[in-house]
């Protein structure tokens, strides 16, 4: 069955005017200055006019993927491989990533966390198009910050499928210092064509409030299962990076590791002050480096268990070099696990001290027995943007009425919660609270969504749109 895009952004711009400008969920009038005085001109970002400094071919077709046990099926991916192969490039360099479409279906990219010009996002029906199979289209932009980023498919359910990959930006000075690095890529696997969770296409599984997630078959670690994990090596006395991604749709999941302790130095991509826990918690679409000091020779777990889910956890092994092999040891049970009060940005947003300029109080709730899940009561794409101008500090404050998590995400921004600097942020169920503040330097219109994907699906989104 071919996939299609299930929904279309309306076209908002049509009813504004007037009456639409008056219309501002949780926001103040656009009128007026700046708190500081005037609003700054802010430029919209394009698209590097120089030459690519680095040119790959990101192919999506149909593929067999064979994650162990009796996993294997038929899905979609990219290069025929699962997931999609690393993308590397230096700070700086310019990058051009030709997407060709072999699906019997539209598709694009985006490229999770990477500030792009507005038409370089990849999200269909808001920057761009999508691409029609046959086609092509290449995605061209500075690759800046460094950091641990990741792509994949923003139409549909397509992520779910298996449509996505790691994409690194690489310091010139990192703050911390290791000898080797390994990308960790998290994910919940299907064995069959992704369905919303709801409507007469659904896999029909039911639950209060949508609080359910697929029949996923297994939870894997860079495409392996438990029952055939990726190991890792490692020498005694090394200082290994680890950047773990969590590219999953629907999992919440705890890290933690054997025998070790983990340093965490980022948090989605932006370098923080070196903090040393037990493990941690990451929702769909956040990422974390951490460094492993390899001082306890033996064969040692990676465990990610769902908090969501009752899946058996996703399992890798760190082995040291010359050690007999062996079963993996697990981690021990532990209290010290990371929480964003202790993450402090190395460089801090500017622009987002003091009082903000917009402030969006918003609630995250579910829409009953439709399935819909909305923001401020309205589902996307029915739904009104979040206006702001240039140059503004934003704040964004929510409120989940929900009792399940939901990890949000802003294009082409990063943010600033407490001290660390992300762009994605897991607000918790029964009534949790969120707040994030940004800066407007980005002018374009931006998808603010959900993470988890069949949440995004059924309506947790809106447009940040900017106006004049």
């Amino acid at each position: 069955m071919s996939e299609q895009p299930s929904r279309t952004r309306r076209r908002l711009l049509q009813t504004l005017g007037a009456a639409g400008l008056g219309a501002l969920a949780g926001c103040a009038s656009l009128d007026g200055p700046s708190q500081d005085g005037d609003t700054p001109s802010i430029t919209s970002k394009t698209p590097p006019a120089d030459p690519a400094d680095y040119e790959a071919t990101v192919r999506a077709a149909s593929g067999t993927v064979q994650p162990g046990g009796d996993l294997a099926s038929e899905t979609w991916v990219y290069n025929d491989q699962f997931p999609g192969p690393e993308l590397r490039a230096k700070a700086g360099d310019v990058v051009a990533f030709e997407l060709q479409n072999e699906l019997p279906a539209e598709t694009t990219i985006h490229w999770h966390g990477v500030p792009v010009a507005n038409e370089m996002d990849g999200v269909p029906q808001v920057t761009q198009q999508p691409v029609a199979g046959g086609e092509s289209f290449t995605y061209k932009f500075r690759a800046e910050p460094p950091g641990t980023y990741f792509y994949h498919s923003h139409v549909g359910l397509q992520l779910d499928r298996g449509l996505f990959g790691p994409l690194i930006i690489e310091e010139s000075d990192p703050h911390v210092e290791y000898d080797r690095e390994y990308t960790i890529v998290l994910d919940d696997y299907l064995t069959r064509e992704p369905q919303p969770l709801f409507g007469e296409d659904s896999f029909g599984s039911g639950g209060m409030m949508g609080t359910q997630r697929p029949p996923y078959a297994g939870l894997l670690v860079n495409g392996r299962s438990a029952a055939d994990p990726a190991v890792f090596d490692v020498r005694e006395g090394e200082r290994v990076r680890l950047r773990f991604i969590n590219a999953s749709s629907a999992t919440l999941f705890q890290v933690q590791l054997g025998g070790h302790p983990m340093t965490v130095s980022h948090a989605d991509g932006r370098p923080v002050d070196p903090v040393t826990v037990d493990g941690f918690q990451f929702g769909s679409g956040e990422r974390y480096d951490t460094i492993l000091e390899a001082t306890n020779p033996g064969t040692w777990e990676i465990r990610a268990t769902p908090l969501n889910g009752s899946e058996p956890p996703a399992r890798a092994a760190i082995t040291y070099d010359g050690v007999e092999p062996s079963s993996p040891v697990g981690p021990s049970q532990s209290n010290n696990l990371l929480s964003y009060g202790d993450l402090r940005a190395r460089s801090p947003l500017s622009g987002v001290s003091g009082n903000p300029d917009r402030t969006f109080d918003l609630s995250l709730s579910p829409g009953g027995p439709s399935g819909q899940w909305l923001i401020d009561g309205q589902a996307y794409p029915e739904a009104d943007p979040l206006q702001i101008r240039s140059g503004e500090h934003v704040r964004v404050r929510m409120t989940n009425q929900s009792p399940v998590p939901h990890p949000m995400h802003l294009h082409g921004h990063f943010f600033q919660v407490g001290d660390a600097v992300k762009d994605t942020v897991v607000v918790p169920g029964h009534m949790g609270q969120e707040t994030f503040d940004f800066v407007a330097d980005n002018p374009g219109d931006w998808l603010f969504h959900c993470h988890n994907l069949y949440h995004l699906e059924a309506g947790m989104a809106r447009v940040i749109e900017y106006v004049d």
